[in-house]
């Protein structure tokens, strides 16, 4: 005879599949951000348990792995320039654009634990482009971690900023004391004054991208 807590498993496990389990995985990371996702949690807004949710899933990093690779599988491989730097270029923004859709991966990628196999035909973009640029294989890797670091560094701030400016009751700490310096003390960041928070906010991710490239691209060829 079987005991009535296998009796409610069954329909429980009937009722659970992966790809339910990723919409309602997928809805926490984006309403609360992926450190809120534990398997009890999603059980919980599953109305189920996290031992029902494991014959689906391994666990909480196979899940973010299933989401990460669901995101960028989303996007679409559009045509890439036969220049090799144009092409390094455009492949460094599609990068970019994947992640600026959605800031929870941001969080987490930054560990550098994790990676979308999904994803890896823009890292093998990037450096056969590099390589196509003249860099060595040691080089090109070398520019897809400066690329990589200067991107979700750029994205790490902005959302952090824009997540705080949704929150604030009142105007940034820096923006005060920004349009309070001491013209003797700071005369250059003065004059900027209450200019600072638009120039150093705008979004010119492109032209710093370019700068990026370029540089890494000169500093081979010395």
């Amino acid at each position: 005879m079987q005991s009535p807590n296998h009796q409610r498993s069954r329909p429980e496990r009937a009722r659970l599949s992966r790809e339910t389990i990723l919409v309602a995985a997928q809805q926490i990371v984006r309403e609360e951000g992926a450190q809120h996702l534990t398997m009890r949690r999603l059980a919980r807004e599953m109305s189920s348990t996290a031992m029902a949710l494991y014959h689906h899933v391994r666990d909480k990093d196979e899940l973010l792995m299933l989401l990460l690779d669901a995101h960028a599988e989303s996007f679409p491989r559009p045509e890439l320039p036969e220049d090799p730097r144009l092409r390094l270029l455009e492949s460094a923004q599609v990068l970019h654009d994947i992640l600026a859709d959605c800031p929870w991966i941001i969080e987490v990628l930054a560990s550098d634990t994790f990676v979308s196999v999904s994803a890896l035909w823009i890292v093998e973009s990037m450096i056969d482009a590099a390589v196509g640029c003249g860099l060595t294989h040691e080089e090109a890797a070398y520019a897809y971690r400066v690329i990589w670091y200067y991107t979700i560094g750029e994205l790490t701030v902005r959302f952090s900023r824009e997540r705080a400016q949704s929150e604030a009751k009142h105007p940034p700490q820096r923006e005060r004391v920004m349009a309070a310096l001491d013209t003797g003390a700071f005369p250059q960041l003065a004059r900027l004054g209450e200019r600072w928070a638009g120039l150093t906010t705008a979004d010119r991710h492109r032209q710093g991208l370019e700068a990026v490239v370029d540089g890494l691209l000169a500093h081979s060829r010395n």
